[in-house]
C-alpha cells in the first residue's frame, strides 16, 4: 500500500524511570505530546510499524555489530532492562515474519541490511511503544542503525536506509508507519550525564523540519561528538525517518529535560 505516517521521538530511559523527578509541567506536557502522537499514529490505521532505533549493546555487541538490522520474528520481548528501573512493564509486541522478509528484500535491493529473528527490545524500542502503543495493538518491525560502536555508518548512509525503507513500504500492500527514536544531544552514562546543548539540538530540528537533506547530512562525527555527545550520533535515526517522509516536519514538543538527560522531542513529517 504505501507508508502512512513517518515520525521521531525521545527514548531516553528516564522519561519513564525518572518520571516523578521531573517538573512536573515539564513532564505532563511531554506525555501529552506523546498522546497527540499516539492518537496521529493510529488515525493512520497502520498494519504494523517499522521502529528504528539505536540498540544499546542489548542483541548486538562489538563481535557483531551490523551497521543496519531488521527484525523478523513473530514476536519481541521487552524490556531486556530491569521493569522496575524503567518503570515499564514486560511485554511480548507482535511481529510478524513475512511481511520483515518482504520488507527486507526490497531494502537489500540497495542496502546491505542484517535481519534478526530473535530480538530483546531495549529502551530504545520500549519506551516509544510504551506511549505510543500501550495497549500491545501494533504488529512492530524493529530496525537498528549502529549509532554505538565507530565505524558508524556515514549520515549519507542513513538517509539512503530511510529511502530504501519507504521503497519497501510502498511496495507491500499493508499501510507501513514508522518512527525514528533517538537522542538528540545527550551524554549518557558519563560523567557529563544530563548535559543537554539546546542550541545545538534546535538548529538540528529547524533542518530536520525543513526536510533539508544537504543541511542533515552536514555534520561529521568528531562535530557532532564534541557539541552533541555520543548519544548524538542518534541522529541517524531521525535522518532515516526524513528520508523515508520526503516531506516537511513539525515539532510538536522540545524541552530539555535534564533528569530525563536528554532534549526531549516529539514530532511528525509528512508523507511526500
Amino acid at each position: 500500500m504505501s507508508l502512512v505516517f513517518s515520525g521521531v521521538c525521545s527514548h531516553a530511559p528516564g522519561i519513564t524511570g525518572r518520571a516523578d523527578r521531573a517538573p512536573v509541567e515539564q513532564k505532563e506536557a511531554l506525555y501529552a505530546a506523546f498522546d497527540d502522537m499516539r492518537a496521529r499514529l493510529h488515525a493512520t490505521r497502520p498494519d504494523a510499524i517499522i521502529v528504528i532505533a539505536a540498540e544499546h549493546f542489548a542483541n548486538f555487541f562489538m563481535n557483531n555489530m551490523p551497521a543496519y538490522a531488521m527484525g523478523m520474528a513473530d514476536g519481541y520481548d521487552g524490556p531486556i532492562e530491569d521493569p522496575a528501573w524503567l518503570a515499564i512493564p514486560k511485554r511480548r509486541a507482535k511481529g510478524d515474519p513475512d511481511l520483515s522478509q518482504r520488507l527486507i528484500a526490497e531494502v537489500q535491493q540497495t542496502v546491505d541490511v542484517a535481519f534478526a529473528e530473535e530480538w530483546r527490545f531495549d529502551h530504545g524500542i520500549m519506551v516509544p511503544l510504551h506511549f505510543l502503543d500501550p495497549h500491545n495493538e501494533l504488529t512492530v518491525i524493529p530496525a537498528n542503525i549502529n549509532c554505538q560502536g565507530p565505524p558508524l555508518t556515514p549520515l549519507h548512509r542513513a538517509w539512503a536506509f530511510g529511502e530504501a525503507l519507504r521503497r519497501a513500504a510502498d511496495a507491500v500492500p499493508e499501510r507501513i508507519a514508522l518512527v525514528g527514536t533517538g537522542g538528540i544531544s545527550h551524554w549518557p552514562a558519563t560523567p557529563d550525564s544530563g548535559r543537554i546543548n539546546e542550541a545545538w539540538d534546535r538548529d538540528f530540528l529547524d533542518r530536520w523540519s525543513r526536510g533539508d537533506k544537504a543541511a542533515m547530512l552536514d555534520y561529521t562525527d568528531a562535530q557532532t561528538y564534541a557539541e552533541a555527545g555520543q548519544g548524538g550520533f542518534e541522529i541517524r535515526t531521525f535522518i532515516a525517518a526524513a528520508a523515508a517522509a520526503r516531506g516537511r516536519g513539525t515539532v510538536h514538543y522540545f524541552e530539555p529535560i535534564p533528569i530525563f538527560a536528554v532534549g526531549c522531542t516529539v514530532a511528525t513529517m509528512e508523507i511526500a
